[in-house]
């Protein structure tokens, strides 16, 4: 019984995955439909404190310019992927001045604060990588992949529990996560992918690819010992600015077309 726990895990580590749309391999042990019903839930719990604060979408010039660029970045999206045409996309300024901080949930559910805006002075060009970067964390399934990522963890550790003869001698949660964590995509592998979707995203909805690498440039000034919160769930390695840089020549044909740039309506 405990021999069939373990390897019953192992096939369910086998079956359950999926492609990103750069073609890598992913964990899915949970579900895109439950990742996007659960991030539902989370966008409406995490809005609602700050909407009794007023703190949200109360300052309508700045909501037209966020909304306006959001339009023609999801528009690309749904091109890229049009099932997502039927996600309830949305997106949310936060009134914020001190975080500094964007991010899309499953399902489309998006929102950036305005500390990203005021302090790291984003242009609407640096404010369309943002956005596109997130955008592609949702397009990539990646919140569910992390949410697979932790449940295999967690399922991980009970089975090799079970599995040894000798509990004395079981690994710890913590050994079972290292080993998992050297086999799974990592939050590394994530932040490139989605630089590399956002990128186009972004080129394709007609802003210029050349605003990755100053948004990187000011986002690394930003804070000083103190690094902004996106920073920190957003870790870029230390090559990131190259990567982005050499990504450019490739956007450049997509942003420089005369092809009519479309929104979809939000």
């Amino acid at each position: 019984m405990k021999r069939f726990t373990l390897l019953a895990l192992i096939s369910l580590l086998l079956i359950a995955c999926a492609t990103s749309p750069t073609g890598r391999r992913q964990l899915m042990l949970v579900s895109e439909e439950s990742a996007i019903s659960a991030s539902k839930e989370a966008y409406a719990q995490t809005l609602k404190p700050l909407s009794e604060e007023g703190k949200v979408d109360n300052d309508p010039v700045l909501k037209k310019r966020v909304t306006q660029i959001t339009e023609r970045l999801v528009a690309q999206a749904v091109q890229m992927r049009p099932a997502t045409a039927q996600w309830e996309w949305s997106i949310k300024v936060i009134d914020d001045p001190e975080v500094v901080n964007a991010w899309c949930m499953a399902g489309g559910k998006m929102a950036i604060y305005t500390g990203l805006i005021e302090k790291v002075q984003t242009t609407d060009d640096e404010i369309a990588q943002v956005m596109g970067h997130e955008i592609a964390h949702a397009l990539a399934n990646h919140q569910a992949e992390k949410m697979s990522v932790s449940l295999a963890t967690s399922a991980g550790v009970a089975a090799v529990g079970i599995a040894s003869d000798r509990p004395g001698l079981a690994m710890s949660g913590a050994a079972v996560a290292a080993m998992l964590a050297i086999k799974l995509p990592n939050s590394r592998t994530a932040e490139t992918e989605a630089d590399r979707i956002g990128i186009e995203l972004a080129a394709k909805a007609g802003y210029d690819p050349r605003a990755a690498v100053t948004l990187w440039e000011k986002m690394g000034k930003v804070g000083g010992s103190n690094p902004p919160q996106f920073l920190s769930t957003h870790p870029a390695p230390y090559n990131r600015k190259q990567t982005l840089e050499a990504l450019v020549p490739e956007m450049m044909p997509y942003y420089e077309s005369k092809q009519p740039r479309p929104i979809f309506k939000l």
